[in-house]
């Protein structure tokens, strides 16, 4: 079996609360975009109860133990005690520390696609409560549509934003990662006075002067060069721009049949930057 797991945004991202447990709770609307890895999901059949994880494309500084789809298939082992040997052969293509979900996508495609495989039968919901034991956002990627997440983003529902199917977008990449751990660490939990659910309603020319991401501010102190991408992507007439989850990719949603949005960008921001480019479609 050979599946696509794709990449996510956020659009908007309010830091509520900080809980006592250490984790923060957020609002924040995730949205499905077309940026794919490679998972190729293989039952070997016979009664080892073991799992190989082959990974290739972008260096992944992990070892085999803790990467989050060798975990994923580890739990669904533990939890239906299937026997079957389990080959699984992963090309990352979606970039790490970018606050895109590459790694919490793989895993919710492994759980979606050992399940079918083996004719487990295993119910969405059931799934997603196994997927937020893996990472926080990995339940969205279980229904893969646009949703809601609130909490620490486990409190999912999908809504639906109608504007966006059809639009262009273009994904940035620059060189500088980020942590989660630096992100939180300087964050300053605060409730909107306007629910994020409510604001997203809002016609798609509206949203620069109303939804923020919270990280942003941070993450420009820290990182200036930073907002040199978002003050481009307004430039090039985006309709509204972003950066993605703790950063630091950035993206930006055009109008439809927007053309060589890739070599504009190049030329103006020279360096070791990825780009990614598509159409939003749900």
């Amino acid at each position: 079996m050979i599946l696509f797991p794709n990449a996510k945004i956020n659009i908007g991202l309010d830091v509520t609360h900080k809980r006592s447990d250490g984790y923060h709770e957020l609002s924040t609307v995730m949205v499905p975009v077309p940026l794919y890895d490679i998972l190729e999901i293989v039952d070997c059949g016979g009664n080892s109860g073991e799992t190989f994880l082959f990974v290739s494309g972008n260096n992944v500084n992990c070892p085999t133990e803790k990467n989050l789809v060798f975990r994923a298939a580890s739990l669904l082992r533990e939890e239906y005690g299937f026997k079957n040997k389990i080959e699984i052969y992963l090309r990352k293509i979606i970039p790490d520390g970018a606050g895109m979900g590459g790694g919490s996508s793989d895993a919710a495609f492994t759980l979606k696609g050992i399940n079918e495989i083996l004719s487990l039968s295993i119910p969405d919901e059931r799934l997603k409560e196994i997927a937020s034991r893996i990472g926080a956002d990995c339940p969205f990627f279980i229904k893969n549509v646009p949703q809601l997440a609130k909490g620490i983003g486990e409190k999912l529902t999908p809504i639906k934003i109608p504007e966006l199917s059809g639009k262009n977008i273009i994904i940035i990449k620059p060189p500088q990662t980020i942590s989660t751990k630096e992100a939180y660490s300087n964050i300053r939990p605060f409730i909107p006075e306007i629910d994020l659910g409510l604001l997203i309603q809002e016609p798609l020319n509206r949203w620069s002067g109303l939804i923020k991401n919270d990280f942003e501010e941070v993450i420009f102190k820290f990182h200036p060069a930073l907002k040199e991408i978002k003050d481009e992507l307004r430039d090039q007439g985006a309709i509204y721009g972003s950066m993605t989850g703790s950063g630091s990719a950035f993206y930006g949603i055009f109008p439809e049949n927007t053309d060589n949005l890739t070599e504009k960008f190049k030329l103006k921001l020279p360096g070791d930057y990825k780009f990614y480019e598509g159409t939003l479609k749900f």
